[in-house]
């Protein structure tokens, strides 16, 4: 891995949530940056963040309401997983109501990584083969950052998230980093930790950065 220790400070002993500014989205830094609890939020210019708290999911105790259950044992959808990537970040990045990060630089950058078995997507589609919600992060190790979700057809991310959740606790993940917390991820569970204790965590998660091969499709 190429070391980007001279453009990030070290989220360590660096005191402030911004760690750096500028560069750009290539597969190396962004496993640099993600390897060390950095993570893209702008892109004009890229500010790098290290957030104090982080926000975390943990993954035995994700809060799904009983009609989502419903929804989730009636299986009337299909799970995938790495089959739409780049769609699932665009349909992320439609927010008709609010502007996004989630820019052509990121979708360039995001799918790029993907193509190198770093960043997964999870697509939920419905009976009539439409892409109806889905969820995509990055994954090292036994680390998994979620990064965004969208639902077309109502509850459909919330399922992805469901079955995402199910695969990475079949699969020995150990941290899911949800950043930073809202009123969707707060209601689905997430709390914050001290930055101190995350990066404690991460350096655990991550471990030797292995590439993690998901199954295909999940039914």
């Amino acid at each position: 891995m190429k070391d980007f220790s001279d453009f990030f400070r070290n989220p360590h002993v660096w005191d402030r949530e911004i760690v750096a500014v500028g560069g750009d989205l290539s597969s190396e830094r962004l496993l640099y940056a993600y390897k060390n609890g950095i993570f893209p939020w702008s892109d004009q210019p890229i500010l790098w963040y290290c957030l104090d708290p982080r926000g975390i999911f943990d993954l035995s105790k994700l809060h799904i309401s009983k009609r989502v259950k419903r929804k989730i044992n009636q299986k009337r959808y299909t799970i995938t997983i790495d089959r739409a990537f780049e769609q699932v970040m665009r349909c992320c990045s439609h927010r008709p109501d609010e502007e996004t990060w989630i820019t052509e630089l990121f979708i360039k950058g995001y799918t790029e990584f993907h193509k190198l078995g770093y960043a997964h997507s999870i697509e939920v589609w419905d009976e009539d083969g439409k892409l109806g919600g889905g969820v995509y992060g990055v994954a090292i190790g036994n680390f998994f950052a979620g990064e965004s979700m969208f639902s077309f057809t109502p509850d459909f991310g919330k399922i992805g998230l469901f079955h995402l959740f199910e695969i990475l606790k079949k699969d020995q993940f150990t941290l899911f980093d949800t950043q930073q917390l809202n009123i969707v991820t707060l209601g689905l569970g997430a709390y914050q930790i001290s930055k101190k204790e995350y990066l404690r965590r991460l350096e655990s998660a991550v471990g030797t950065g292995k590439k993690w091969t998901p199954p295909r499709v999940v039914f």
